[in-house]
Order: C-alpha cells, then structure tokens, then sequence
C-alpha cells in the first residue's frame, strides 16, 4: 500500500460529511411527523404519499451505503467501492422514481440538486477506483 496524496484524507472527510448530510435529510424523511405532512402544500403531500415503498429502500441504500463507503473509504479499505456502486444504484433508482413524476420534472431546483448528488456519487466511486489502482487502499 502506497501513501495517498495530501488532499486524500480531507476529501474523505468531506465525502463522509456529505453523506452524512444525506443520512439525516433521509431520517428527517421518514419520521416527520403527521402535522408536519399536513402543512406541506397539496401538490407535495399527494407526492409524498404516493411514493412506493421501494422509492424508501432505494433512498435507504443510497444514504446508508454512501455513508459506510465514506468510512471505509476514510479507513482506506478496498471495500469501500461496492459499498460505492451500491450508493449509487440506490441513486439511480430513487433519481428514476423522481424523475417519473410530472411535479418533480417541472421543478428545476430538485433536477438540478439530484444531478449534484448523481456527480458526487459517480466521483466518489471514480476515486475509488483511483485508490485501487494507486494502491492507496488495503
């Protein structure tokens, strides 16, 4: 194992602090409270209840996965990428379900944040394949 560059270590810090973001932002998701549902406007409390459950779980494993693939790339494990791939088929799928309704298509600021998100995830897995391939993970 080689030692990383300098900017290694702060960049994982920061995936994990994103990911983490993402970890809370989905908490806050599934247990808000149903006052807290009844004050959203109309058109965002029908998309909130129609969501299917799957939408739930590809959230989950987008944010959960994303977050041990911060750690283990933090720890500089060679895991840490189909902790990645996983992250990001979450990704794929919740962005799928998303993007299917008419609302969520209409509304630039979530296309444009959930096209973030889809860049960061792709970067983190490119740079862990970067890892592997310069022996900076075990």
């Amino acid at each position: 194992m080689s030692s990383p560059p300098k900017w290694f270590t702060p960049v994982a810090i920061l995936a994990l602090i994103w990911n983490l973001l993402g970890a809370s932002a989905y908490l806050m998701d599934v247990t808000i409270s149903p006052e807290a549902v009844a004050e959203m406007g109309e058109a965002q409390r029908a998309m909130y209840a129609s969501r299917p459950a799957w939408f739930v779980v590809a959230y989950a494993s987008a944010v959960w996965f994303g977050v041990a693939g911060s750690l283990a790339l933090l720890r500089r494990k060679r895991w840490a990428k189909p902790l990645f791939v996983i992250s990001l088929l979450g990704l794929i799928a919740q962005d799928a379900a998303l993007l299917s309704s008419p609302e969520v298509r209409a509304d630039l600021m979530v296309i444009v944040l959930q096209g973030l998100v889809l860049v960061i995830a792709v970067s983190l897995l490119m740079l862990t394949r970067k890892s592997e391939r310069e022996a900076w993970v075990i």
